[in-house]
């Protein structure tokens, strides 16, 4: 199964959007990285890292991010693991989130995951 990773700067936030997810596809393999270690707010290499360790299997990891220095520590982690399948996704945290857990939990591959939740970018929620 294809794991997900949820990075924010904000811990509360990062442990509310894998609620979200869980509601939706409770057995998927999902960690979070959100704040610093002494609680505050901001993006953590080390929880990122450990984030990822977490949930990584064969299959491969999709990582989710808020904004910003998350984005950045990100593209650096991916960087430095070439030899893990880990992929970044742009897509609204929530919606996207939930996709690609339902996705992960229904077999999808990690293209197939990326791809579900790269597709919430466009999903509009009020009609014109």
């Amino acid at each position: 199964m294809v794991g997900l990773v949820i990075v924010t700067h904000s811990a509360a936030l990062a442990h509310g959007a894998a609620e979200t997810c869980r509601m939706m596809a409770k057995d998927v393999r999902l960690a979070v990285a959100g704040g610093m270690e002494d609680g505050g707010f901001g993006t953590s290499y080390a929880r990122i890292v450990a984030a990822i360790d977490a949930v990584y299997t064969d299959d491969g990891v999709v990582i989710l991010m808020d904004a910003g220095s998350s984005i950045l520590t990100v593209e650096t982690i991916v960087e430095e693991m070439p030899e893990r399948r880990l992929r970044m996704v742009d897509c609204p945290l929530i919606e996207g989130g939930v996709v690609a857990a339902i996705a992960s939990v229904c077999g999808a591959n990690l293209d197939e995951v990326v791809q579900r939740a790269e597709e919430t970018r466009s999903a509009r929620k009020i009609a014109d």
